[in-house]
């Protein structure tokens, strides 16, 4: 990817100010778990959500990836997609971004994980898995039910016009009962906004409902904890 030329060089290195809404910015500055909880809500045990990305950085975002796809169209690279699950998006690594994500890991998820996810790894965030997955007409409709690679997620919807893509939760379970039922406090669906992130443990089983309109594009950060993971 060396001779990839960026189309936004200012997502390249994080710019708080231009990047997040200023309450997120206040409460991660404050660094408190009375600031964090200020601009959250816990809908579902161990699950936050809160506005985070400004507008113009999720458009700005969007059209690079869309830059990028179009290059390697061009070039005749092959784009590696984010997972098993996801026959679109792309990995944002890939294109040069891995600074500016292992900056977000570090200074401002870590931060909340730390308070909310100690116990599964939160404090000694050390590696991520950056991607944009994308939903709609010729793209993924839907995503099956799954726990994610990591031990803690973010997901934020950066935008486009689109109709359901709700995000459905049903609790936590060991590997050998992945596919029990939820029980009533456990459920939970979410409705994607942009510029607003959900943040859960990634063993969270969940799902995402069809697409049924539009265009979703969302951004997922797995953060994981490879010194916690060797010491198990």
């Amino acid at each position: 990817m060396s001779n990839y030329q960026p189309l936004h060089q200012e997502l390249y290195t994080i710019d708080p100010v231009a990047f997040f809404v200023p309450a997120f910015l206040k409460a991660i500055k404050d660094n408190t778990e009375q600031s964090f909880r200020s601009i959250m809500s816990e809908p579902a045990p161990g699950i936050f959500t809160f506005e985070m990305l400004q507008p113009r950085f999720c458009e700005l975002l969007i059209t690079e990836v869309e830059h990028f796809e179009k290059w390697a169209d061009r070039t005749k690279l092959h784009v590696m997609r984010p997972n098993t699950m996801n026959q679109y998006g792309a990995v944002l690594d890939d294109f040069g971004l891995q600074t500016m994500l292992k900056k977000l890991m570090e200074d401002f998820i870590s931060p909340l994980s730390k308070v909310f996810y100690a116990e599964v790894g939160g404090s000694t965030l050390d590696s991520h898995h950056g991607f944009i997955v994308e939903y709609g007409s010729h793209r993924d409709v839907d995503m099956e039910f799954h726990v994610d690679d990591s031990e803690v997620t973010l997901n934020v919807c950066l935008g486009r016009q689109f109709s359901g893509g709700e995000l459905y939760f049903r609790g936590m379970r060991c590997d050998k009962h992945l596919n029990t039922m939820g029980h009533s406090e456990e459920i939970f669906d979410y409705s994607h906004v942009p510029g607003c992130a959900v943040l859960h443990h990634g063993r969270h089983r969940h799902g995402a409902r069809a697409t049924i309109a539009g265009h979703r594009v969302n951004l997922l950060l797995w953060c994981r904890s490879f010194s916690r993971n060797a010491k198990v």
